[in-house]
């Protein structure tokens, strides 16, 4: 009777062996994230208006793109908006690629030229006042040239809260890579990863350019208040990513996500 009984967890042992590796090498493929035909998987927040509300069409999917588009604004009047994806995550990888074209909206801020950027660990944001300007998040900023100024991409950005860079608390607004920005429409790459708030890395077109950890919310911001008086922790370490329309067109392609394990 032992020999069955062997016989018996021998092959459990092989059938969790099999499923671990399969659902290890689940973990480690690139995903599609956005179908490059409409906009399934993502929603949009604006300020002043109800979550889901597409304001003048902004956010499009055109020829494989997801586009933040102003072809129906008159003015932009303070409407920045992120279209966000569905699923809450803490450990993976984001990569896509973006270019800018045309010009920024009438009545857009000077420093929003050639300005977007990917935001991660957000609130849900049917959680988000509806009065809310910048999303409490931090963001891995994008930035095109101008031509006639030093600007950088890559860089990163916190709204709302703080990051921890060589082992000091970063409490400015942004700190920039060394990674020149792009002057012209060229597609250029880039790429998060994110270990909870152990880590985060972004690359552009495959280099490093920025490191840091432990991002938290900045206790002297209403909003962030407002999150952990409701039960978020100080240090984020999971959340909902987003891309920005801050006021200048930019096209984005090639969404993909890799979850990594803890």
């Amino acid at each position: 009777m032992k020999k069955p009984k062997k016989l018996f967890y021998t092959i459990v042992m092989m059938v969790f062996i099999f499923t671990s590796s399969c659902n290890q090498k689940k973990d480690s493929e690139w995903i599609p994230i956005f179908n490059g035909k409409d906009l399934t998987g993502w929603s949009p927040k604006f300020t002043g208006e109800a979550y889901r509300i597409n304001y003048l069409n902004t956010f499009q999917a055109k020829d494989g793109k997801l586009i933040v588009s102003y072809d129906d604004y008159d003015n932009f009047d303070n409407n920045f908006g992120h279209i966000f994806y569905k699923e809450k995550l803490s450990h993976y990888k984001l990569r896509l690629e973006y270019r800018f074209l045309g010009e920024s909206v009438p009545g857009s801020p000077d420093w929003a030229y050639k300005n977007s950027g990917i935001k991660y660990h957000s609130p849900h944001p049917s959680e988000l006042p509806i009065d809310q300007t910048l999303l409490v998040a931090v963001e891995a900023q994008i930035l095109g040239g101008d031509g006639k100024t030093e600007r950088f991409t890559g860089n990163v950005c916190t709204a709302g809260t703080h990051i921890v860079m060589n082992d000091s608390l970063i409490t400015q607004h942004c700190t920039n890579s060394n990674y020149p920005a792009i002057n012209d429409s060229s597609w250029v790459k880039m790429e998060i990863e994110v270990h909870g708030s152990e880590k985060i890395i972004h690359k552009i077109n495959g280099q490093v350019v920025m490191q840091y950890s432990k991002p938290q919310y900045d206790d002297t911001d209403e909003f962030a208040r407002e999150l952990m008086k409701n039960g978020y922790p100080k240090i984020i370490s999971e959340g909902y990513i987003a891309l920005q329309a801050e006021g200048h067109p930019i096209e984005f392609k090639n969404i993909e996500l890799m979850k990594i394990n803890k």
